[in-house]
């Protein structure tokens, strides 16, 4: 779009008191910004309340200021082969079609990347920012296997599960056999010319190369609370379905499930153990009939997703694994604290009961699985057996 088109899509988002419902229907009544911003006082009073016409009649202090750093932005730099900078308004061809059958389309999308991504089928991957180091391993291969089948993996770049999803799905890229993978996309609730949390600064910038960075919010905007759910209605929106891997009760992955139901979307979750309060949320929408999935093959099929077998897909990993799970059966046993840990969360006064260590020797045990990531100390001094072991 040239600057004209830009200042008016920008000028509408800024407009105090007209939020995207208002800019919808001011779109659907007069057809463009552009329109809007010219139309008699009559035309908007019959579409949006007299303040709301008042409002559009007189340009935002801040709209110059905004329109040279998007245009900015838009113009700078050299992006690699494949990816861009765009802004996507609900007029644009390129506009995500899953997205637009939702109820709260966003006026506009600020894009970085691949931009073939969004019309690819994906799968939202959301759960605990603190997982259990088992939470993390699913996340990341059951992305990875996703991926490798040529499934989109979206999800909101924070930390715990959804930093692992990202991650996964971009691994499933760097496979020799990685023709047709389907990477990632991450919605976030800052402008894209931030990163939040700062800790994800690099994969960030990995996701712009190799996937899409997407946002409703115009540069240069914080990261504040509210904004995050309105991010997950956006990572519900892009997907066919959405699983959540790990959960408390309370956990916001929850809102993005309930607004993936709400939208007609499928709804999956991991299950974990009774004990572990990360599982608890994802056992509660188990419940209230979310599909219950074990392998990543079990979402394709619930989401009607061709899966062909091929090295790095989601049957070779299945596969993958259970001869990785067979290979350690073997090692497990002939270690006392693996062979009498289990899968759930396990106390160490309770492993010394089973194993009859004393205190400084099972500590030093349990120390030395932790350094070899067969083991993961959780809250609570709690341990639990990691994929690796």
């Amino acid at each position: 779009m040239d600057r004209e088109e830009l200042s008016a899509w920008l000028r509408l988002s800024l407009t105090p008191g007209v939020g995207r419902g208002t800019a919808r229907r001011l779109l659907a009544a007069l057809g463009s910004p552009q329109a809007i911003f010219t139309a008699s006082p009559e035309a908007l009073k019959a579409v949006v309340s007299v303040r709301d016409a008042q409002a559009l009649a007189t340009p935002p202090e801040n709209l110059p200021d905004q329109l040279e750093l998007t245009w900015a932005w838009l113009c700078e730099g050299i992006m690699p082969v494949g990816t861009q900078r765009a802004l996507l308004t609900l007029a644009d061809s390129r506009y995500p079609p899953m997205l637009l059958q939702t109820a709260d389309p966003p006026v506009l999308l600020f894009a970085q990347g691949r931009l073939d991504l969004l019309t690819r089928p994906g799968v939202a991957m959301v759960g605990s920012r603190s997982p259990t180091a088992q939470g993390r391993d699913n996340a990341q291969a059951f992305a990875k296997a996703l991926s490798a089948a040529g499934v989109t993996v979206v999800s909101g770049l924070a930390l715990g599960v959804d930093g692992s999803a990202h991650e996964g799905a971009l691994a499933a890229l760097a496979a020799p056999d990685a023709t047709g993978a389907g990477s990632t996309i991450a919605v976030v609730g800052t402008g894209l010319d931030r990163v939040y949390p700062s800790e994800h600064r690099d994969l960030a910038h990995r996701i712009a190369r190799e996937g899409l960075m997407l946002s409703e919010f115009l540069l240069g905007t914080k990261p504040r609370p509210g904004h995050f759910p309105l991010r997950n209605r956006i990572v519900a929106g892009l997907s066919r379905g959405t699983l959540v891997v790990e959960a408390a009760l309370q956990s916001g992955s929850l809102i993005t499930a309930r607004l993936a139901g709400e939208m007609g979307r499928e709804v999956m979750a991991i299950p974990g153990s009774i004990h572990s309060p990360q599982a608890r949320g994802c056992h509660a929408l188990i419940k209230q009939g979310a599909k219950l999935v074990e392998t990543a093959q079990d979402v394709l099929e619930e989401l009607q997703l061709q899966s062909p077998v091929v090295p790095g897909s989601a049957g070779a990993w299945e596969a993958s694994v259970d001869d990785s799970m067979n290979a350690t059966d073997d090692r497990i046993e002939a270690d006392p604290v693996l062979a009498v840990m289990g899968f759930d969360p396990v106390s160490q006064e309770a492993l010394s009961a089973r194993t009859g260590m004393g205190p400084a020797e099972l500590g030093a045990k349990l120390f030395e699985l932790e350094l070899s990531g067969q083991v993961a100390r959780l809250p609570g001094q709690l341990f639990q057996r990691t994929a690796a072991a």
